[in-house]
């Protein structure tokens, strides 16, 4: 088994913490990876988890969600700060917008989810934008062809980050579509993170906030 090297200075770094993708890593170096963790008493975000994880991650202390695909080793936050709202097109986008609140929660940030309300039906958005513009970050998780992203950025003071999600079949298949849609929007501001990268766009929001509100 190769070496497991640990990054655990990030957050103090960076402001946001490693997190350990299991995708692609054998059950073995992921439970490897939590004896470490444990044995440095150190709390711990895991994503990309599948079904062949959950043997090693099915223990004390771990709290897995499968909708997300992800877990976090170690107590809850004891301080959980105004964070980010995460709004999905539709309820396929779910498991991505659970990846960005579970990050939003692990360091400590509210990371409610307004989900279904994509522009198709414009008045399932429309009478829920009071309650969106109420938040100081937004995520848009949305696939086929990502019209949410753009329309909701032209309706809001917030930041917005998109998150392309792989819900679609023909040109949207994988994500294609949306990510090209958000590339290209002409809403001025919008900030685009890789196709289901609900971590990532969690991350971004984390960085934002923390600008917004230093420590």
């Amino acid at each position: 088994m190769s070496r497991v090297v640990m990054d655990w200075d990030r957050e103090a770094r960076t402001g946001t913490a490693e997190a350990v993708l299991c995708e692609g890593k054998s059950p073995d170096i992921v439970a490897a990876i939590v004896d470490k963790a444990l044995d440095h008493g150190r709390r711990l975000l895991l994503t990309r988890i599948s079904e062949h994880h959950l043997t090693v991650l099915d223990r004390p202390g771990v709290d897995l969600d499968r909708e997300s695909g992800t877990a976090i080793l170690g107590p809850p936050s004891s301080d959980t700060r105004a964070g980010a709202c995460i709004v999905t097109a539709g309820s396929s986008d779910i498991g991505i917008a659970r990846e960005a609140s579970r990050t939003l929660a692990f360091h400590g940030y509210a990371g409610p989810v307004i989900s279904d309300v994509g522009v198709a039906g414009l008045w399932r958005l429309m009478e829920r934008l009071d309650e969106i513009r109420s938040h100081r970050v937004l995520i848009a998780v949305a696939g086929m062809e990502g019209a949410l992203f753009s329309v909701l950025t032209g309706l809001v003071r917030a930041p917005v980050i998109a998150v392309p999600s792989p819900v679609g079949y023909g040109v949207a298949r994988d994500g294609a579509a949306a990510l090209s849609s958000a590339l290209a929007t002409c809403a001025a501001g919008l900030t685009v993170v890789n196709t289901g990268n609900g971590f990532g766009a969690a991350c971004a929001a984390i960085r934002m906030l923390r600008m917004a509100d230093p420590e």
